[in-house]
């Protein structure tokens, strides 16, 4: 197993991308340890990976509030002694995107708040859980910080409002948190993907862009499959398989850098 012995942080573990490399981890021989913002979501997935024979436990965090997170982080290494991996899998809810209008909306009449939300949710999320992870990390020298962009990090995609902008923030703090810590054998890697159908996320911003079109979701998927290579988007198969091997000894050259898995749609 890749990942045996090794102690796993999931921040929005009850959210379909955190739950799927939740799983994952767990199955590769990880002790995971889950958060997110409803205990009663993650316990959801905790249960699941419990009955499968993983080490589990679960904890309500808002990965947003510094001082919860260093709680949470800091009882994980009193009890498991260090910290191998930390993976964060935050999201806007599908729900709030809809109340703030932050997609479908040109710039020119998009709300700052709308356009803001996201500049003040992902970086910040992101920084504050790997900024507690680094600290243990670069005090044990070794270690794993992961993070999830989809391409619009790297593209230029209309009607997403603050999104890419967000999204293109974190992968420059992958970038430079990794020439801080790597001298002290912590990692740092980013997966980008192409949206994920699978998830009922991606399925709502997809009906929001297609009603824009004036076409359909199912082809506004197609459409958005058409520019890859692959002509398929990314799976949650592939996402945790890039996952498990980032954050396993065998990527140990990896860091400060994209796991690119948009099947061409983005060298």
């Amino acid at each position: 197993m890749l990942l045996e012995n090794k102690n796993a942080v999931i921040y929005g573990a009850g959210g379909a991308i955190g739950g799927a490399v939740a799983r994952a981890f767990a199955r590769e021989g990880a002790r995971v340890f889950l958060t997110g913002r409803r205990l009663q979501t993650v316990n959801v997935v905790a249960e699941q990976i419990s009955a499968a024979g993983g080490v589990v436990a679960a904890d309500e965090v808002d990965a947003l509030d510094e001082a919860s997170v260093e709680k949470h982080i800091g009882a994980v290494v009193k009890k498991a002694s260090r910290i191998d991996i930390s993976f964060n899998a935050i999201g806007i809810p599908a729900t709030e995107v809809a109340r703030q209008g932050m997609q479908g909306i040109p710039f020119t009449e998009l709300p700052v708040e709308a356009f803001s939300l996201p500049l003040t949710t992902y970086p910040r999320a992101h920084f504050v859980t790997a900024k507690a992870a680094a600290r243990r990390m670069v005090e044990q020298r070794s270690g794993v910080i992961l993070m999830h962009t989809p391409e619009p990090a790297r593209l230029g995609v209309p009607l997403l409002g603050g999104m890419g902008p967000a999204w293109a923030a974190m992968e420059a703090l992958c970038r430079s948190l990794s020439a801080e810590v790597a001298s002290s054998g912590v990692r740092v890697v980013c997966l980008r993907s192409t949206g994920l159908p699978e998830t009922p996320t991606i399925e709502f911003i997809f009906s929001v862009h297609a009603k824009v079109l004036g076409i359909t979701p199912k082809q506004f998927q197609e459409l958005l499959e058409s520019r890859s290579h692959t002509r398929r988007s990314t799976t949650l198969v592939q996402l945790t398989s890039a996952a498990v091997l980032m954050a396993s000894d065998l990527a140990n050259g990896m860091t400060g850098t994209v796991a690119n898995l948009t099947g061409g749609l983005v060298d």
